[in-house]
């Protein structure tokens, strides 16, 4: 039986399977604790039970001895009942089982061959799955345009169909957010990368390794983004907590600070910047995002019948010369950040409404004392009306 590093670049079509002889050479040529797999496979191939013969394969993909006969078992064996097969757990299988097959050319073409016998419109979600892997595949071998144009024909097949299976949505947007990270495209590294996670459960699903990699990177995206003013699901997200005890916590406690808006914990964490040249890189940016999450957090922290704001205030809130603020609340205004209004000659912001965020314990603290006075105000209104109401009654 041959190993994966000797599959057929080619992939011309398997010879019909002559079952018994294909388990003699089996049994003859791997060690003695995949026998009992083989035996299984030629009795369940007999009977035509399809489903169990599927979980048998499983089961033999998974076993550590099993690596160097994997690719020559799918090609063998498995291709010759593939069409009675679910075809979602086919293909699932055929990704398996290509990870051992160490040629890029050779890996490519033993999925792209896959993929011309699954059957598109029957089996979308097969395809889907498929097509994403050879996206992944075209991305490890640095091919990004080839990579784009498959995740978007995946894409066009996802969005078409109601369902998939998590396993699905993860395998496109997996794929997708490794491809922006490659391009350094944050904010749809960011996007894709939270809903590849909403796919998958990160506590099984990934090694802790890939836990930590992923909220350092998502971190680093967020902060990154020009597009990103709300960083309320990674916050609540537990895949931040990978960063506990890490030379990468404070990237942790600087999300809660630009969430914040707090300037004064940004300039208290800056000296650490330099550990994350990419960061240090893009100072002037942060410093800029800093101010405008410190201006979001000011207009936040008002009334709604005080948010009319002088040049001077904003400059203080924001740690920025008072000539400057005029275009750091144009920029909030062009991100959409506030509404509202500018008026030059007063030298004064009139804001209307501000970007709905997550906050933190101390905003809530915060927002739950403007409630009470609030009712406070409320319960004085009802007051003075009560007699009135009792006189007209």
């Amino acid at each position: 039986m041959s190993t994966s590093s000797m599959a057929v670049d080619s992939h011309p079509p398997a010879p019909k399977l002559v079952l018994d002889e294909f388990i003699g050479t089996a049994l003859t040529s791997t060690p003695p604790e995949l026998h009992p797999f083989f035996e299984s496979f030629r009795t369940l191939h007999t009977r035509k039970l399809w489903h169990q013969l599927t979980l048998k394969l499983f089961e033999f993909v998974d076993h550590p001895l099993s690596k160097p006969f994997r690719v020559d078992v799918f090609e063998r064996f498995v291709t010759d009942f593939e069409s009675k097969m679910n075809q979602l757990r086919l293909v699932e299988l055929g990704v398996k089982v290509s990870k051992e097959i160490d040629n890029p050319q050779t890996h490519l073409t033993f999925l792209t061959s896959l993929l011309t016998r699954i059957n598109k419109e029957t089996s979308p979600d097969a395809y889907i799955l498929l097509y994403a892997n050879i996206a992944h595949a075209k991305l490890l071998y640095g091919d990004l345009e080839g990579t784009k144009a498959d995740m978007d024909e995946a894409w066009k097949i996802l969005d078409s169909v109601e369902s998939v299976e998590n396993g699905v949505n993860a395998a496109y947007y997996g794929v997708a957010a490794d491809y922006y990270k490659a391009k350094a495209d944050y904010a749809p590294y960011y996007r894709n990368s939270l809903l590849y996670l909403a796919c998958v459960d990160p506590a099984t699903d990934m090694t802790a390794e890939e836990r930590l990699g992923r909220a350092h990177d998502l971190g680093i995206s967020a902060l990154l983004g020009d597009t990103i003013y709300n960083f309320g699901e990674l916050l609540m997200h537990p895949i931040l907590d990978a960063l506990d005890g890490t030379t990468y916590e404070w990237i942790k406690k600087l999300l809660f600070t630009f969430n914040e808006g707090s300037i004064g914990k940004f300039e208290a964490l800056a000296p650490l910047l330099p550990q994350e040249p990419i960061l240090q890189e893009h100072y002037p940016f942060l410093r800029q995002k800093i101010c405008l999450m410190a201006l979001i957090e000011s207009v936040f922290k008002r009334s709604a019948d005080n948010r009319t704001m002088s040049f001077t205030t904003i400059a203080e809130e924001t740690r920025l010369p008072t000539d400057e603020v005029e275009h750091l609340v144009m920029k909030a205004l062009s991100l959409k950040l506030i509404r509202g209004s500018l008026d030059q000659v007063d030298q004064k912001a009139q804001i209307t409404w501000v970007q709905p965020r997550v906050l933190s314990r101390q905003q809530i603290g915060g927002l739950a004392k403007r409630l009470e006075s609030w009712v406070n105000k409320l319960n004085v209104v009802e007051q003075r009306i009560a007699p009135e109401m009792l006189s007209t009654a």
